[in-house]
């Protein structure tokens, strides 16, 4: 661990900390009596999103305070945000989250009015200023992550034959290759029972790619806990356990997106839908990385193999001369063809692509696979049908780690995980408290770990 530390400190992070608001862990709080923020105790959540009057703002953020918790209060579109963002202000608020589909220029017009106040927009997918400077960004459009089933109650297959998962991990992989901390802040749906563990899926959903999601708590379990029913208790425990965990291990987001396979797509092309080419591959459990266009250099592509070009048309000349040098250095590049690329960006409420854009992504499936093969480009998984990982690496690549998020509702047993590369030594950590080593043997691949079980949230560090 020292090593990688070392090696962090040399190179430049991926994602730059310039706001107090990236060290931010969210919730939604739907109470504003003192008396809830007890519920805090042994929490990593230190930032709650707080919808309610001057005076009740004012009374939660005072004591709030003394947990060094900070309070935002949260607007939407209507009357001119700004009076009400600066009597929030007056109230002790740390900052303002404008959430909702506001009109453009009236984030700048209030952050600029309220000089170091933060303010975050949760906005439309197709608004997210993904070239702006914000330190945070973020949406409050999303799906509910999770293993989709017919009404067979069988798991819906996806064009690549695995199980389809709801997932928003693509889009925000997508997002966060922009350099911005991305917060996602869907609700949990309606008329739906939310267990325990949807919720694990929810949060390690966004947290495997360095995002977070605005922690949301259903109506039922909010009543449960505050009245500290001790179910609903114990839910918010795992949360919470959930949550230290990946705090616990803020640093792998400043590492290196592994792997040697690289998806290029800009926001115009699909990269902020659900369900595309990136979530396709992901299923298939193959590493990939996210480049934008307007940011492919030779650094992006380092240790890259393959590469998809989803539309050629979008990059600049400098852009399509680095994937020229690309291939002549032996790498792949898969081009998308006229009318072949994804969908354009999203409009308003549509976030996942529809049923025709769903039966092209067949085609586009099938030449992604002829290319990708069985090829290992990273790590290779197996009896993992209903999960997703991340693969990264410290900049000098001795070290790796492996996250797993598990989307069934029940532990998973025997997994294998194949990482290219020798490695003498592996631990296993999950939010649960495991943190052992798990042996490893080399096998024609390189480095091969067997895992026993795995419940919702894992990871593998590799040295």
């Amino acid at each position: 661990m020292h090593r990688l530390l070392l090696a962090l400190l040399a190179a430049l992070p991926l994602y730059c900390a310039t706001s107090p608001a990236t060290a931010w862990t969210p919730a939604r709080w739907p109470w504003t009596d003192t008396a809830s923020l007890s519920l805090l105790d042994n929490s990593p959540i230190n930032c709650l999103l707080v919808e309610a009057a001057p005076a009740d703002i004012a009374r939660l953020a005072a004591a709030a305070a003394t947990r060094h918790v900070a309070v935002l209060a949260v607007l939407h579109p209507g009357a001119d945000p700004l009076p009400a963002a600066r009597a929030a202000t007056q109230a002790k608020a740390s900052g303002i989250v404008l959430e909702g589909d506001f009109a453009p220029g009236v984030a700048a017009r209030v952050s600029d009015s309220l000089s170091s106040t933060p303010v975050i927009e949760l906005t439309l997918r197709s608004r997210m200023q993904l070239t702006g400077s914000a330190a945070v960004i973020g949406t409050f459009q999303g799906v509910w992550p999770g293993i989709q089933v017919t009404d067979e109650g069988k798991a819906k297959a996806a064009p690549s034959g695995a199980a389809w998962i709801d997932t928003n991990s693509g889009f925000l992989r997508a997002a966060r290759a922009w350099g911005h901390m991305v917060w996602i802040a869907n609700r949990p749906p309606d008329k739906t029972v939310i267990t325990t563990e949807r919720y694990l899926q929810a949060i390690g959903d966004a947290e495997i790619v360095g995002a977070h999601w605005v922690l949301s708590l259903d109506a039922d379990t909010a009543q449960r806990l505050s009245r500290r029913d001790a179910a609903a208790l114990k839910t918010w425990q795992r949360m919470n356990a959930t949550l230290r965990f990946f705090d616990a291990h803020a640093a792998w987001r400043d590492l290196l997106p592994a792997g040697k396979l690289a998806v290029v797509q800009g926001a115009d092309d699909g990269a902020l839908l659900s369900g595309g080419v990136i979530d396709m591959i992901a299923v298939k459990h193959t590493p990939v990385r996210a480049v934008p266009p307007g940011r492919v250099d030779s650094a992006k592509l380092q240790g890259v193999t393959m590469a998809v070009d989803l539309d050629p048309a979008s990059l600049t000349p400098g852009e399509r001369e680095v994937l020229k040098d690309f291939t002549r250095a032996g790498g792949t590049v898969l081009t998308g063809p006229p009318g072949w690329k994804d969908p354009a960006t999203p409009q308003k409420e549509r976030i996942t692509l529809d049923e025709k854009e769903l039966k092209r992504l067949d085609d586009i499936w099938r030449d992604v696979q002829n290319m990708i093969g069985r090829k290992n480009l990273g790590v290779r998984l197996f009896n993992v049908s209903s999960m997703l990982s991340n693969l990264l690496s410290s900049p000098d690549g001795k070290q790796v780690v492996v996250q797993l998020i598990n989307y069934a509702d029940y532990p998973v047993e025997n997994v294998t995980v194949h990482v290219l590369g020798k490695f003498h030594h592996a631990r296993l950590l999950t939010p649960e408290g495991v943190d052992k080593d798990v042996e490893v043997y080399e096998n024609e691949e390189g480095t091969g770990v067997d895992l026993d079980v795995v419940g919702t949230c894992a990871a593998i560090q590799l040295d």
